[in-house]
């Protein structure tokens, strides 16, 4: 007899609960709006001390000045400028207010407007604000996922009772990446007993958080660029992280992620020329037009590609090459585990391997339907023979020591605060990307990132200007590559998935979330990439993998709206990449419901959603561990219609007919004889 384990009230949920907003939940972002941001706002949500004084206790002296404007799809801002007549600091304050979400975001600016230096800017946080709840049995909760440090518990989700006089602090460990390490992950929803907050944090450099309890009734909710000492020269200007705020009621904490995935996909999603992200099928080049008869092959079995990824070493080449100028060996006399993709620092096409360039090859790819992709690692200048270190090494922020090469985490950072290192950074990319036809540019950081190299460089009264002139300028060298190129895409990397924060987000789309793919050197890639999904999904509803295993349970575990797969059987390829596309659509737009608990346990189940309820359509993904000794489960889904008729497919075969009440309440029974197994229902309204 089969084992049936039933996960029958794992999530304690309501059968139905639209992802939809509330008017007691707009109604209270109004409010908190009004309180904080609105031109007539009494307080503000920010916090620093100028000189020996908090802010907030200098800014009824300073001259104010207000300005409101409609934006787009009913969205208003609000400009809040205060000078202080003695030192001429101007503190801006630009806030957005969303029409049909219940949400705001803000940063704030500040600028020496003066002739001398300011006095000291210290503590500077983006976010200051307490959040109170009602007196009783019930407290606060924080729910949040860990970051990216490549391993089978990335993104692990967790949920924490905040106890009286309790503390919880967050930051990308050491690395100046916004997304790395197990307290790394930008993105935070607040319960409070009745109602909750999700808070985004954006800042592609070192932010830090903090949730702290006092022994009342309020919680203190701080984040900010992590350290701030320092005094502005006249004319310079510094800014805070990005502060996103959606505000929800109920204890539902699945719906109020569903909330934040809708705003996402209507307000930050990248778009091209207008056109939201779409999936994206992924193949792996070299660029050489020798590559061209395998991915023809590809396209003759009836498989579906999107883009051609030329990565730093991929595709059909072998020996494995880099594209760009070698210029002289890394120095492996004191690394010598150095690896030639660590040879940064000419980004020029090596003519010796590449005698035409990637044009060719693009050439060809667009003549399919098909885009181009390059890899780029900008920041790091790897090798002290490189185009930048022997030509520009004053736009170099120092290594960590004074000799190159001791690990690629010490290697010197091109200083894109910098005017000049960024120009020229801008305009030889931009050259690049019209030479060559690229359609994607990629961007990776890999080593320990470049936080040492800032701190390095900040004197005592300057900490934290090098990194916040520095992320003003790297995010202004992405919105100039997409003004000049309005198809341009770019794909966000940082040893994987580790900067990912909400202002990279809106530029950029994941096509690979972690680095953690490698099944022969990585142990657990298959269940760890099921639990990456699992945890991810809340939060960000388009990011990428790809598969380098034929089996079944193991590539549909990395089904994602970016999917690539490095298998050679063309038959495996087609029938994995059609199965993907059936469902990819569903992933990226749909409602997401985690099935069951999150585990990494190869003797567990494991099971989401994806519910698109307008379509009255989606999919469940259902996955039997190896060593599970349960062939069958029930699953209750969500967000379906209780009258309606739904036809149920298993991608294995079999459809039936189920009503949406019975599948809400007593569950999606399905079967696995084997183990492991991944299975794929669709279900779709019968109209």
């Amino acid at each position: 007899m089969a084992l049936v384990f039933l996960f029958i009230g794992l999530l304690a949920q309501p059968t139905f609960a639209a992802a939809t907003s509330s008017p007691e939940e707009m109604a209270t972002a109004q409010a908190w709006w009004a309180k904080y941001l609105g031109v007539e706002s009494a307080r503000i949500p920010f916090s620093f001390r100028y000189g020996d004084q908090p802010v907030d206790n200098l800014l009824a002296a300073w001259t104010k000045t207000t300005r409101s404007e409609q934006l787009s799809a009913g969205r208003e801002r609000h400009t809040i400028t205060w000078r202080d007549p003695k030192t001429g600091l101007e503190v801006r304050s630009v806030a957005v207010r969303y029409g049909d979400f219940p949400v705001m975001e803000w940063t704030v600016y500040l600028k020496n407007a003066g002739s001398a230096n300011t006095p000291i800017l210290a503590d500077i946080q983006a976010l200051d604000a307490v959040f109170q709840r009602r007196a009783g049995k019930e407290e606060f909760v924080l729910n949040g996922n860990k970051g990216d440090f490549e391993t089978a518990d990335s993104y692990e989700p967790f949920r924490r009772d905040l106890s009286t006089k309790s503390e919880q602090k967050f930051s990308p460990g050491a690395s100046g990446k916004s997304c790395a390490g197990p307290t790394g992950w930008p993105y935070f929803n607040l319960q409070i007993p009745g109602e909750g907050v999700i808070i985004a944090v954006g800042w592609p450099g070192q932010w830090a958080g903090s949730f702290t309890r006092d022994a009342g009734t309020g919680l203190t909710v701080r984040a900010g660029q992590e350290l701030t000492h320092l005094y502005l020269k006249p004319g310079e200007e510094i800014r805070t992280p990005l502060i996103a705020m959606l505000f929800w009621k109920g204890a539902d904490v699945v719906r109020s992620q569903n909330v934040w995935r809708r705003w996402y996909l209507a307000h930050n999603l990248p778009r091209t020329q207008g056109v939201p992200q779409p999936p994206v099928a992924q193949v792996g080049t070299s660029g050489s037009v020798a590559d061209i008869p395998r991915i023809e092959a590809m396209l003759a079995a009836g498989i579906q590609l999107d883009n051609c990824w030329r990565d730093a070493q991929t595709g059909g080449e072998k020996p494995l090459t880099w594209w760009h100028s070698e210029t002289g060996p890394y120095n492996k006399t004191v690394n010598p585990k150095a690896q030639p993709w660590w040879n940064t620092g000419t980004w020029d096409i090596d003519r010796t391997k590449y005698p035409e360039g990637f044009k060719p090859f693009s050439d060809w790819a667009h003549s399919r339907g098909l885009t181009f992709m390059l890899w780029f690692e900008p920041e790091r200048v790897g090798n002290p023979n490189s185009w930048l270190a022997k030509n520009h090494p004053e736009w170099l922020l120092p290594p960590n020591e004074h000799t190159y090469g001791v690990t690629p985490s010490r290697d010197p950072i091109l200083d894109l605060g910098n005017p000049a290192a960024l120009k020229w950074l801008t305009d030889h990319v931009d050259a690049m990307i019209k030479s060559e036809g690229i359609d994607w540019y990629r961007e990776d950081m890999n080593g320990g990132g470049p936080l040492w190299a800032w701190r390095k460089t900040d004197d005592p009264d300057r900490q934290g200007i090098t990194e916040n002139l520095y992320i003003q300028g790297h995010l202004q060298f992405w919105d100039e590559l997409r003004r000049r190129h309005p198809h341009l895409r770019i794909d966000s990397c940082a040893s994987g998935g580790r900067r990912n924060d909400l202002e990279t987000m809106r530029r950029a789309v994941p096509l690979l979330r972690s680095d953690f793919v490698n099944p022969e050197k990585l142990v657990g890639v298959v269940e760890g990439n099921q639990g990456h999904t699992y945890g991810l999904s809340s939060w960000l509803p388009f990011q990428g993998s790809g598969s380098r295993l034929a089996d079944s349970y193991s590539y549909r575990s990395f089904f994602l709206p970016s999917y690539g797969m490095h298998v050679t059987d063309l038959e495996v390829q087609k029938k994995a990449r059609a199965e993907w596309r059936r469902i990819a659509s569903a992933m990226l737009l749909g409602d997401y419901y985690p099935l069951t608990s999150y585990s990494l346990q190869r003797d567990h189940w494991i099971a989401w959603q994806f519910d698109q309820r307008e379509k009255g359509e989606g999919v469940v993904q259902a996955f039997r561990r190896p060593e599970s000794p349960y062939e069958s489960a029930r699953f209750k889904l969500r967000g379906l219609d209780a009258a309606a008729t739904y036809d149920v497919e298993n991608f294995d075969g079999g459809t039936e007919k189920r009503t949406g009440q019975e599948l809400m309440e007593r569950g999606l029974a399905v079967t696995a004889a084997l183990a492991p197994t991944a299975l794929i229902f669709t279900y779709k309204q019968v109209r």
